[in-house]
C-alpha cells in the first residue's frame, strides 16, 4: 500500500502540470486581459500599466509567462493578484481555511444524513417511511442551490434563529471562546444545509439502490436461513458490499464540494475562496485563477487517493501491489 501511495503521489506531478497548462491556455484563449480594464481608467498612466506588465513578465510570449510562473512555484511564489492587490499565496491563505470549514462541514453533514438514511429506507422498500424520504428526495435533487440558499435566508430574516450571512457577527471579538465557537456555527448552518441538501439526496438514492440489490444476493439468503441476527446481516455482511461505490463517490465528491460551494458563498457572503474564484474569472486576473485551480486539483488528487485507500481497506478482496 505504502508503495502504491507514493507511485500515485509522483503520478499527480504531471497531472497537476497538465491541469495548469490546460488553464493556463484557456485564459491566454479568451479574448482582453486584465489590463484592459486599467486601459479604461484614465486616471492611470499607460507607463503604468506598462510597468506592471514588464515586472509580472506578462509582456513576454504566453510560453514564456507559463514557464516563468512554473519557475516561480518552485519557490513557493503563486504569483500577485492584481484584483487583491496582494500576492496569491497571501489570498489563499486567508481564504481556504473558511471554504475548508464550510466543505468538511457539509461533507460530513451530508454522509451522516445520507448513508443511515438510504440504508433504513431500504429496510423499509415501498412502506410509507420509504416514500416520503424518496419524496423528499426528488425535491431536493429539484430544488436549485441558489435558491434554496436565498430562501433560507429569507426565512433566517423574519425568525432571527439563523444570521443572514457572513461568518462572524459584528462582535464577535467581545465573546469568550465557546460563543465564538457557537456563532461561528450558527454563521455554518445556512451554507452547511444549502450545498448538502442536493448530495444528500443523491447519496441517498444511490445508498438505497446498492442496498437493495445486496439483500437480493444469495449470500444474504444464505445468511438469514443459518439464522443469523438481522442486524449482523444488515450491518456486517450487507452494508460492506453496499457502500463500496459511495467510497469511490467521496473522492470526487471532495473536489466537487470546493466548486459546489463557490456560488452558496456569494449568495451567503461566507468569506471563502469561491468568491474570489469568481472574481478572478471574470477579473482575468491570470495568477489568481491559477492558483486556485491548482487548489483544486490537489484536492481532486487528494480526494481519489483517499477513496482509493479507503477502498482497500472496506473491501479486502482489493490489493494494491
Amino acid at each position: 500500500m505504502r508503495t502504491y501511495i507514493l507511485r500515485r503521489l509522483l503520478i499527480s506531478f504531471p497531472l497537476l502540470l497538465a491541469i495548469s497548462f490546460i488553464t493556463f491556455l484557456f485564459i491566454q484563449l479568451a479574448p482582453g486581459d486584465y489590463f484592459d480594464t486599467l486601459r479604461l481608467n484614465p486616471q492611470i498612466s499607460p507607463e503604468t500599466i506598462r510597468m506592471y506588465e514588464v515586472q509580472y513578465q506578462l509582456d513576454k510570449p504566453w510560453i514564456i509567462q507559463y514557464l516563468c510562473w512554473l519557475k516561480n512555484i518552485l519557490k513557493l511564489d503563486l504569483g500577485y493578484s492584481f484584483t487583491q492587490k496582494n500576492p496569491v499565496t497571501k489570498v489563499i491563505k486567508s481564504r481556504i481555511g473558511n471554504t475548508l470549514l464550510l466543505s468538511f462541514s457539509s461533507l460530513l453533514f451530508t454522509w451522516l444524513i445520507a448513508i443511515p438514511l438510504g440504508i433504513f429506507c431500504a429496510i423499509k422498500q415501498y412502506r410509507f417511511w420509504d416514500r416520503l424520504f424518496s419524496a423528499f428526495s426528488f425535491i431536493g435533487l429539484s430544488i436549485p442551490s441558489f435558491f434554496l440558499a436565498i430562501l433560507l435566508l429569507f426565512i433566517a430574516s423574519l425568525t432571527g434563529i439563523f444570521p443572514t450571512g457572513g461568518m462572524r457577527s459584528a462582535n464577535f471579538e467581545e465573546f469568550n471562546f465557546f460563543i465564538k465557537i457557537i456563532d461561528i456555527l450558527k454563521h455554518l448552518a445556512i451554507p452547511t444545509i444549502v450545498v448538502s441538501l442536493g448530495a444528500i439526496a443523491s447519496l441517498q438514492r444511490i445508498m438505497r439502490g446498492n442496498m437493495l440489490e445486496v439483500l437480493r444476493q444469495r449470500y444474504i439468503l444464505t445468511a438469514r436461513a443459518k439464522g443469523l441476527p438481522e442486524r449482523r446481516v444488515l450491518y456486517t455482511h450487507a452494508l460492506k458490499n453496499a457502500i463500496n461505490p459511495l467510497i469511490t463517490i467521496f473522492g470526487y465528491h471532495l473536489s466537487d464540494i470546493l466548486s459546489g460551494a463557490a456560488l452558496t458563498e456569494i449568495i451567503c457572503n461566507w468569506p471563502g475562496l469561491g468568491s474570489v474564484m469568481l472574481s478572478a474569472v471574470r477579473s482575468q486576473d491570470i495568477y489568481l485563477v491559477m492558483g486556485t485551480m491548482l487548489i483544486s486539483g490537489v484536492m481532486l488528487i487528494i480526494g481519489n487517493l483517499v477513496a482509493d485507500v479507503l477502498l482497500a481497506w472496506f473491501d479486502p478482496r482489493i490489493r494494491y501491489e
